[in-house]
Order: structure tokens, then sequence, then C-alpha cells
């Protein structure tokens, strides 16, 4: 900031300068401001054929008036002095923003109108909004929603991630396999975001420490020096509450070189050199999440995570000395930390060096602080999900931060062995450092030991979690240990994406469910009602026709709208068990080919999602799916029977199509392995039924709509662990017939008869002893299961009558209530209405 702006800042006499009149929210008001922006902001006119520039031009009016109530928001969080809560994640994938903001605006209807007397249509334009792909998937997405319902809930919540140039990669799909291209998702700027360069962080990495004593305080002081430095760089980007006036922030970061360079490489003539390392550190939010299969990409990826855990820390450190000074003694009584998984987790030992390096707390202050302001939420049952990292990586990038983490886990272990004495089995396990040729830092462990609360996220994760991969730890502090089941947005997810069942429901049980979702069970007793089940039919079929239309346009492919659409979209992984979709395809295939086809139920299968880029066997299975489809939809046999096509470039704005034009949601995971999942909620909400195991949330949406309403087939998660040392595939392909068949399909190269052995890496796996997924154990129970969703399709009104029960109890699924939940029992935030705007 230059010193004549600082100067005017001083010398406004009050408010009164920065205070503008209410916007317009009528049609003709709108109207009027989006020529204006149209015209003389982006210098548009009759001539411009680009459908691009009225979008900016809606977006602007919109960022507008999102604007007045940010600005509101946070004066009314710093005037209170309320505490807050601070949400880390390297995902938000947050989806488009204009129909959000003029959803959440209550604003839909007079910019539809203003726009009419345009020759525009609102639909029409929101649809040319980039998608940002700023996540994996189920994470990035879950982040989103619960950034939506703090807001909703309004509650002072910001969220924190990385402003990644490029996104999660586009989806091609070429000779049947995945092809990635970049998502430069930046291209054309983002009308949405606000950049604060006067907030901008430094961030260290590399170089040395030097310890001294204090002359003043006779204390040890510790310095980080000759490091090579990063700039954080804020862009803010709005979150509204739905039509409550709140705006919370979610604040990405951006990196950027420093202004300096080598001098002395400069002065020998070599000015690329003096710069490229400096500009050199972009590249940390170049791209979402690189391949950690090399050693440069694990380098990338730490330096990501401490990048948005420094940047954070220090913002949130700088907001507390602008608000109350230097005196940290109610810190922890006022702010929260929730590290979404352990891609955060480093946030530990970079608070503590904050508090001991540049605020001088001694460590028992700095600990104590830390331990009550840390809370880790936990998103997988994988051990080899459980981020590590190499000490030697910790110490070429972040040696200061290794020291925090060699201390904490000395002074860890020794709490251990006063609890546990001579117990050096119960010390290596549950060491920070995982001990070998290569040491580790379990970046778990130090999430565990540095927060006061430690969540799952579905009833049987979190069980699992405290019998299995951190029972040491349970037992040690119980109470740190709960659950809060996922849940998504009803705003996105139904009202949003379902606009003629949301006016169904608005006429029915009024408009009260779209912030209170269990508001949604009064519709129950409707599904015995014939006329109301006419009219869910017809809204089916609309939304079923919509889904037909992107599918024709996507993948070249015809689905009836009379067959059951069955679904799977997710990413790409064997235990999420898309392979055991595919194997159920050829069964009905291998079925129609020998004329088994009476009492049929025509069915299309939809398929979608990404596999990570050094992801072999993903990457396989999405082959297999894309032979298999080809080779189905080309058999004149399977005409009005079976369809199957694999959508590419799975994304938030094609889900907003899928989940309302589906009727059976595959939720097919190994039991035990799946965290939670949050499709299943989405599905569910819009009136599909599930075809699952007993894995994550499935086990509640079962406990909610009943068992008569939902297709459960396969192990149990302790029948699994149960089967392993004895499990034998080749035993059960055997002795089944069906399964034999379509292994022998399979193995024959029916669907690679070009390509000859491409599949053999997946006929292996089927067949391994040892695999950890137990695909063949499950086939007869899954499809009997599919037989049962087949059979009760045919009589229209019983499916009639699951699916609107099934959106009736998708309640307990809406994020406001698991938000509720985090509130309630580890932020314990207080409700902020902002001032009126």
């Amino acid at each position: 900031m230059s010193s004549s702006s600082t100067i005017l800042l001083k010398n406004c006499p009050n408010d009164a300068t920065f205070d503008l009149p209410p916007l317009a929210r009528d049609p003709e008001g709108l109207a009027h401001d989006f020529k204006r922006y149209y015209v003389n902001t982006f210098g548009r006119d009759r001539d411009c054929l680009s459908a691009y520039y009225p979008y900016r031009a809606l977006a602007t009016i919109l960022r507008d008036r999102l604007m007045e109530r940010w600005k509101s928001t946070r004066q009314t969080y710093d005037e209170t002095g309320c505490k807050r809560a601070y949400y880390l994640s390297l995902e938000f994938l947050m989806g488009r923003a204009l129909s959000n903001a003029t959803f959440n605006l209550e604003l839909d209807a007079p910019i539809a109108e203003g726009l009419r007397t345009l020759g525009l249509e609102l639909e029409e334009l929101a649809a040319i909004e980039p998608d940002p792909g700023l996540g994996n998937g189920g994470l990035g997405r879950l982040a989103a929603c619960f950034l939506d319902s703090c807001a909703t809930l309004q509650l002072p919540v910001r969220g924190y991630g990385l402003r990644y140039e490029y996104g999660m990669f586009r989806q091609l799909i070429e000779n049947g396999a995945q092809i990635e291209e970049p998502d430069h998702w930046l291209r054309d700027g983002n009308p949405w975001e606000i950049e604060r360069p006067e907030f901008t962080q430094r961030i260290q990495f590399g170089g040395r420490t030097e310890t001294h004593r204090d002359p003043n305080t006779g204390r040890m002081i510790v310095s980080w020096v000759d490091s090579h430095d990063v700039l954080a760089v804020p862009y803010d980007v709005p979150v509204p509450g739905y039509r409550n006036d709140t705006v919370n922030t979610l604040r990405l970061w951006k990196a950027a070189a420093t202004d300096e360079f080598d001098l002395d490489e400069f002065n020998a003539g070599s000015y690329t050199e003096s710069v490229a390392q400096k500009n050199a550190a972009e590249h940390i939010t170049m791209v979402l999440y690189p391949n950690d299969a090399s050693e440069n990409g694990k380098e990338l990826r730490l330096r990501q995570q401490y990048f948005l855990a420094s940047a954070s820390i220090k913002d949130v450190l700088r907001d507390w000395v602008r608000l109350y000074g230097k005196d940290f003694s109610r810190f922890a009584e006022l702010n929260c930390f929730q590290l979404n998984d352990t891609h955060p987790a480093v946030s530990v030992a970079e608070l503590m060096r904050q508090l001991m390096d540049v605020h001088h707390l001694e460590w028992t202050e700095a600990w104590d602080i830390t331990r009550r302001t840390m809370a880790y939420t936990n998103h997988t049952l994988l051990p080899e999900a459980l981020e590590r990292w190499p000490v030697r990586l910790f110490r070429q990038l972040l040696p200061r931060i290794l020291e925090i983490i060699f201390e904490i886990n000395a002074r860890f272990l020794a709490e251990v062995a006063l609890r546990w004495p001579g117990d050096i089995d119960r010390q290596r396990r549950m060491s920070l450092i995982e001990e070998g040729y290569d040491p580790q830092v379990r970046m778990a462990y130090l999430a565990i030991v540095g927060s006061f609360s430690i969540n799952g996220v579905a009833a049987l994760h979190s069980q699992l979690l405290v019998e299995g991969l951190f029972r040491d730890f349970y037992e040690l502090w119980p109470e740190k240990f709960n659950n809060k089941t996922n849940g998504v947005t009803p705003r996105r997810w139904l009202a949003m994406c379902n606009p003629g069942l949301t006016e169904l429901l608005n006429e029915t049980i009024g408009v009260e469910w779209v912030h209170d979702l269990e508001q949604l069970v009064k519709l129950a007793p409707y599904a015995e009602d014939s006329a109301f089940r006419e009219r869910w039919h017809i809204i089916k079929q609309n939304n079923k026709a919509r889904l037909a239309e992107q599918i024709r346009e996507l993948c070249s492919v015809d689905f009836p709208l009379d067959a059951i659409f069955d679904v799977q979209v997710k990413r790409i992984h064997e235990y999420k068990r898309q392979l055991l979709n595919v194997l159920h395809i050829i069964h009905l295939y291998n079925r129609i080919k020998r004329g088994d086809t009476a009492h049929w139920t025509p069915r299309c299968v939809l398929i979608g999602g990404k596999a990570a880029p050094g992801y072999f066997m993903a990457k396989l299975i999405i082959k297999l799916i894309n032979q298999v489809a080809r080779v189905v939809n080309a058999d004149p046999a399977t005409a009005g029977l079976l369809r199957v096509a694999f959508v590419p470039d799975y994304r938030v704005s094609l889900m907003e199509v899928i989940a309302p034009g589906t009727d059976l949601s595959e939720q097919i995971s190994t039991a035990g392995k799946e965290a939670s999942g949050t499709g299943n909620m989405k599905f569910m909400m819009n009136g599909a039924v599930t075809i699952g195991t007993l894995d994550g949330a499935n086990i509640e949406i079962r406990d909610q709509v009943g068992e008569d309403h939902f297709f459960l087939f396969g192990l149990t998660a302790s029948g699994v662990e149960s089967l392993r040392g004895h499990y034998d595939p080749n035993g059960l392909i055997a002795s089944d017939p069906a399964l034999r068949d379509v292994m022998n399909l399979l193995e024959s190269g029916h669907f690679n008869q070009f390509e000859a052995g491409v599949f053999d890496p997946i006929i292996l796996s089927i067949r391994n002893p040892h695999d950890p997924w137990m695909t063949a154990a499950d086939f007869r129970s899954y499809i009997e299961a599919q037989d049962r969703a087949a059979a009760a399709y045919r009589d229209r009104e019983h499916w009639l009558r699951m699916s609107i029960l099934n959106t009736a109890y998708s309640g307990r699924f809406s994020s406001d209530r698991t938000i509720s939940e985090y509130n309630r029992e580890i932020w314990h935030l207080e409700t902020v209405a902002p001032k009126t705007v």
C-alpha cells in the first residue's frame, strides 16, 4: 500500500466514506446494472458474439450484492469479538458460483425476469461458467458443503485452501482409455475472487536453524535462516448463506516469487539463472495434487501442505494481533482450527513454531494453546492412505518444523512410557516417527497428538478407527474421539439441481425444508397418495430425459426413459468396486446372449469418475468399462434391454444433472473401506434407491429409510476381516455358473479382441486369494440384490413409494446437521448475524 493511500485512510473522518446505498434487487434495476457493466465495464455492444461477457456482467452484478453483505459480515465478527473457526483443506470443490449466489441471495426470479427483458436466459448464462476443479472428489466437495452450511447457520468460520492455477485434470476418453488434459480454469479470470495483496505472507523453505539467547529475557530463541522464501498471496471468495445476509470467506493462497534474485548470478551475466529459483516457487500452486509417486511429486506435495498451513496460521495470528495485541492468553478460547484429513496436519508444528519463534511463548504455553485449538478429521480407513513423509525430505525443506516434530514426539513418548512402562512395542507403534531404512513422519499421528478432537465421518468409520488404525491412541485418550457423520448441502443438491421436485416439495410441505431438511419427513404419508406418486413420476421422468440428453451428447449412447437408470459416479478406485459393477454388466450381457430375458427390466448403466494419473489399475478399470460398453451397445441383441455409458470428465455440474435423474444408486464398496461417502446422500435426497454394502454412511441411510427400501448385499466389515487368510476366489468362481461365465468372457478376450492380454491384471486381481477388495466374494450376493432391484422397478407404484420415502428420510444427511454437531461438540461458536444490509 502506498504512503499516499495510507494518509488518505488516516484522514477519513468516519465510516461514511465507505457507505453506499443498497443495490437494486428488482428486475428493472438489475437489468439496468447489467447493461451498465456490459457496455461500460466490459466495453461490449450489439456486435459482440461471445456469450462470455454477458456472463461476466451478470457475475459482477451478483458480486456487488455479495460484497455489501460480505463487508457487513466481516465487520460484525470483528466488533463482537466472537470465537472463530478455520477449516483448512487442500481441496475445495465449490462448483459453479453464479447459480448458487443467485439462489442464496433470493435473486433468481428477479434476475431471470430482468434478463428476459434483454432477450437473455439465466440458465444459459449460468452454464457458461467454468466448473473449478479444485478437488479430486468427495473430500473437496464435502469441504464446500460445510462452508455453505457454516454461512447458512451464521457461524464465523473461514475456509483456507490453495488457489491452483490448474485444477483437477480434464478427462478425455480415447480408445477406451483415460487421457488427462490440463484444466486451466483460470484462463479467463475468476469474477468471484478478490485479491488481497495487503495480507500477503512470506513462507520459508530450506535453510537451517540457529539458536541464540535473548539478552533481555535470557531465554533461548531459535531462528530459521538462509531459507528460500515464497510469497503467499490471498484471494478471497465469498460464501453466501441461504437468504440470511451472511457471507463468509474462503481464502485461497497463490504462490508468488519474491522480488529478490541472486545478484552475483546477475552480475555474471546470467539473468535467467538469477531468478529461476524464485520463479520456481510459483509451481507450488500451479496444479492440484501432483502425482506423488516420484520424489519430485512428494516434494511438491509437502511444499503445498506446508504452504497452506504456514500462510493460514500466520494470517490467523495477524488477525489476532490486530484485534487483541500480543496477549495470547485467550487465543485458544477464541479460535479453533479444523484439519480436513492429514494434508494440513503440519499445522500442529507450524502453530508451535509461530508461537515460540515469532511471538516468544515458552514451549509449555505454546503446546497448551496448540492442543486446545487443533481438531482433526480423518477420512480414510486405508492404512496406505495415511500420509507419511521421509524425515530426510522434512530436513531438506522444513528443518525447523522437523526439530519441533522431534520434540513433540519425545515428550509424547515420555507420556506413553509413563502410562505403559516398559511397553517398547507400543512406543514404537505410536511414535510420530516410523523407524526404518528411510524413517518417515506419520502425519496422522502428528494430527492426533496435537489435537483435542479426532473424528471419523460415519458411525462405522469412527468405530473402526478406534478399534483398528488408532486403537493405541484411543486407549490413551478415549475422550478425544468422536463421530460426525457427513452430510451434503440441500441447497445445491436438491433445491437448485432439482427444480421440478423443489416446486412440488414447496407446494406440499412448505419451504422450510431448504434450511431444515428434517422437514422432509412430512413427505412420508404422501407415498400412499396415488395422485402425488403420479406427479413424482412425471418429475423423475423429466429429470431422466435431461440426463439422457447429456449422455447422448457426451457419450453418443441413447438411454430409453422406461429403463432403470443405474448409476455409479465417483472417484475410480479398487475399493469402490466399479469392477464389481462391470462384472454384473457382463453377467446381464451373457444372459441376453443366452436368451434368458424373461421378466426382463430394461437397464441403462452409467459409470463416471476419474482415476489418479499414476493409478494403473484404476485406469485399466476405466478401459474395461468402456470396452464392455462398446461391445454391449454395438450388439443388436441388447437393443431395448441394456445400455452402458462411461461419462467423461465427471464433475460437480454433471452431478447436478445426474443425481435427479438416477433411479438406482450404486454404493458397493468393500465393507470397512469407505469412510462415509456423500454421493450416496445426494442420490437419496433426489429419490434414488440405494443398492449397497453395510459400509460408510450406507448403514445410516438404511437405518433411516428402512431395510425394505434399500437393496443390501455383501459381506460386513467383520465378515471381510474374518475371511482374510482363507479367501478362495477360484473356488467361488468354479462353484458359481454365473461368475464362471463372466470370467470366461473376460478371459477369452471377448472385450479386447484386438488388444490381447490387456485386461490380464484385472483377471489376476479377481482370482488373487489376497485380493483385499474381495470382489468375487460379493458377486453372488450382488447379482441377487440387482435382481431384487430389477423386480421392484417393474412394479412402478412400489418403486415410486420407495423413491418418495428415500427423499422423505434423507433429512439426517444435510450438512447443516453435520456442522451443527461440529459446532456443538467441537467448535463451540456462537451464531452471529451481520448488521442489516
